[in-house]
């Protein structure tokens, strides 16, 4: 039975190739591959696993490390000097950003690649500003993972029209301030506006015009739809998400 593994198994794989009496390859030997080195950095062993899988069967391509956790991807990178970091953006210990500022600040030659569940854009705009070099979500394609791995390893950044969307939303639309995120949190759990007014240490006439300006800003009639846009947007997290 053949071997389905890449065929750069090595760390730094030697390619050898066969000139002709000018000194020319002349196409008799397969071109050799360059060998990407990826590092895999994801809290989920089933999503892990299955990134290897995809990865091991591509041309010129190797698997070199894994880790499940923020602080650990930092250690491997550190211990594996891969060519191309893969990177969740919710993890433990570190969040994804988290670990590309850290990975950067020590090599700032590394490429880094977030592959996650999440695409608002306030979570794009946070991986970007850390300093990644591409960004994709898990219901991406295969193909498109592999093209984004070699896209980011050549010096390219990677953005798919779905998160370049995500971005120009994110700048057409204005910001929260600290106060509103304050507020907006505070109506994700579920507090009256006496309730806002007790942790905001303002008089509950006040905490009402703060949600009625949360609410303009966002565009919404109701808690609840400021709470699903905010979701969407990637202002809020939901938990275990």
């Amino acid at each position: 039975m053949g071997d389905s593994r890449s065929p750069c198994t090595s760390p730094r794989p030697s390619c050898t190739i066969t000139l002709n009496a000018r000194g020319w390859y002349d196409g008799r030997v397969p071109a050799p591959v360059a060998c990407i080195r990826v590092l895999i950095a994801d809290d989920n062993v089933i999503a892990r696993a299955g990134i290897k899988a995809l990865l091991l069967v591509q041309d010129g391509i190797s698997v070199v490390g894994e880790a499940d956790d923020g602080v650990r991807a930092v250690e491997q990178y550190r211990a594996l000097l891969p060519d191309v970091l893969v990177v969740d953006m919710r993890m433990p210990r570190l969040d994804g950003a988290a670990v590309a500022s850290a990975v950067l600040r020590e090599f700032p030659a590394a490429r880094i690649l977030v592959l996650t569940h999440y695409d608002g854009e306030e979570t794009v705009m946070l991986a970007l500003r850390a300093g990644v070099h591409g960004y994709l979500t898990k219901d991406t394609g295969g193909p498109d993972l592999v093209h984004a791995i070699r896209a980011v390893h050549g010096g390219q950044r990677y953005l798919p029209p779905s998160v370049e969307q995500r971005l120009s939303t994110h700048l057409t639309l204005p910001a929260l301030t600290l106060r509103e995120r304050q507020v907006l949190e505070a109506i994700y759990h579920g507090f009256t506006n006496k309730q806002i007014a007790t942790k905001l240490g303002v008089t509950e006439r006040t905490a009402g015009f703060h949600v009625g300006g949360l609410l303009a800003k966002l565009g919404a009639k109701t808690r609840t739809e400021a709470v699903a846009i905010a979701l969407n947007r990637g202002l809020l997290q939901a938990p275990g998400g």
